[in-house]
């Protein structure tokens, strides 16, 4: 038989981890959001810093396309590397929240054991009483049992239970 206050632990213990565990989720979304943020203020530095270095190559005496060359390809590596460090990010909070499914998961199929176990317990309580009931009644008339007859269906002058 299972310790009801065990399985009463257990049902407690699932409702104060599974908050934690949402709160967690929510720092790992808001982490995520922070270094996404992160890559594209320096995405933007880096973009900013290549305009700059083209205006000045622009300014020193006919090195345009050198500039222009040069400072496309400075905005390709950062507009990659902007996206390698989102891409990790989302990596990172998906790996988390993959990790959260599983705790939660786990939580859930405790509760669900828990409920399984007390409906069980009810179950076995109910059908005891009705064995119960029927092992306590008393025929109200003497007799016999109440197929006592050769055809083998219900006697009418049978005893009956209260």
């Amino acid at each position: 038989m299972i310790d009801r206050d065990g399985v009463l632990d257990l049902i407690d213990q699932l409702r104060v981890a599974i908050p934690e565990e949402v709160r967690a989720a929510k720092r790992i979304n808001a982490e995520g959001e922070r270094i996404i943020e992160k890559a594209e203020d320096e995405a933007r530095n880096i973009i900013s810093r290549a305009q700059e270095q083209a205006a000045f190559l622009i300014g020193e005496r006919g090195l345009l396309e050198r500039a222009e060359a040069e400072g496309l390809a400075i905005i390709a590596e950062a507009r990659t590397q902007a996206e390698q460090v989102r891409a990790g990010a989302d990596d990172y909070a998906l790996g988390m929240l993959e990790t959260l499914e599983l705790e939660v998961g786990k939580a859930l199929a405790g509760v669900q054991k828990g409920i399984a176990v007390l409906d069980e317990r009810r179950a076995a309580l109910a059908a005891a009483e009705v064995e119960s009931s029927y092992d306590d009644a008393e025929p109200d008339d003497e007799g016999g049992e109440p197929f006592d007859d050769d055809d083998g269906d219900l006697d009418e002058d049978a005893p009956t239970y209260q």
